[in-house]
């Protein structure tokens, strides 16, 4: 690890910004001219698509890709963010695994408040499964609101009767809406990224009015995940939704869940963004590609299915 990296970073995420809250539009334009800084591998390729009547991005390698597939879902408050600003993360667990990748362009507030996102979601992964895609070559990853998408797509999921995927990626994901974690007070100031005030605002679009306490809004104090498939969740010490990793990884452990819970130290919200200028992003993109390698495995569906 590299303290000089970490510090850099750190000092990068804490540059002045414009007084006063800014505008949807400006939040999303300011996110996009973030993310665009960021690295994307040379080894794939994009082709815009469709996938349950929302736009996506079709990322695979170059190469003849390996049979499994990644149903990702970005990040950015339910308010800004699109597959665009997601794509030096996927496009690195796509280098990474061989897998190709959907990532959802799902409608985001104030525009289309909860539950328009999880509704595309689960579209998008009924589409999946209604086009004859084995669950089992399935694993659904996300970052921040989009991480938090990821649990709660599985919830409807299963609420709705249909087979879960093999596996979940989590990176950073907001998990409560309640805003109750300790992380909210205890890390404020040293998250370089966020205000407890920021993210009230943004959530506030998501709600529309809606009540934060019920598990498809706040999992990580409200949800049963029992018979959820296995999770990686991975979060950094530096940010104020640290306590909604910690949560859910508790009840998912109260489940009987196969979980694991990979905190980086001193590193922020959805760290893993900055792979090629931080050692640690890089290391955790390979933890979460060896996860996913482990876990779909369509030699072993295809095996199941011919018994």
């Amino acid at each position: 690890m590299s303290k000089e990296q970490r510090a850099r970073i750190d000092a990068m995420m804490r540059q002045p910004r414009p007084e006063g809250p800014r505008s949807v539009e400006e939040l999303r334009t300011g996110f996009a001219a973030l993310m665009a800084q960021m690295s994307v591998p040379d080894t794939i390729r994009t082709t815009q698509t469709t996938l349950g009547d929302r736009p996506a991005l079709h990322v695979e390698p170059n190469d003849t890709p390996r049979a499994g597939t990644i149903l990702y879902f970005h990040g950015g408050g339910f308010v800004f963010g699109s597959p665009e600003t997601a794509l030096s993360l996927t496009g690195h667990l796509v280098a990474r695994t061989g897998f190709q990748s959907y990532s959802l362009d799902y409608r985001l507030a104030p525009e289309h408040p909860f539950p328009a996102a999880l509704d595309d979601t689960l579209s998008a992964y009924r589409n999946l499964l209604d086009s004859g895609t084995d669950p089992s070559t399935i694993a659904f990853a996300g970052d921040s609101a989009g991480g938090g998408l990821t649990i709660t797509t599985c919830l409807a999921a299963r609420d709705a009767e249909l087979p879960l995927p093999a596996a979940v990626v989590a990176f950073s994901p907001g998990l409560d809406a309640t805003r109750t974690g300790e992380s909210m007070h205890t890390k404020e100031g040293i998250d370089p990224i966020f205000t407890r005030a920021a993210l009230e605002r943004t959530g506030a679009m998501y709600l529309a009015g809606a009540d934060p306490h019920q598990p498809l809004l706040s999992p990580a104090v409200l949800a049963d995940l029992t018979g959820f498939p296995p999770l990686l969740i991975q979060a950094g010490t530096n940010e104020i939704l640290l306590d909604d990793s910690t949560r859910l990884a508790t009840r998912a452990r109260a489940a009987g869940v196969d979980v694991i819970l990979d905190i980086t130290a001193d590193v922020p919200h959805v760290f893993q963004s900055f792979a090629g200028i931080l050692d640690e992003a890089d290391e955790a993109l390979d933890r979460a590609a060896l996860f996913l390698s482990q876990r779909i495995r369509p030699e072993r569906a295809a095996h199941t299915s011919a018994r």
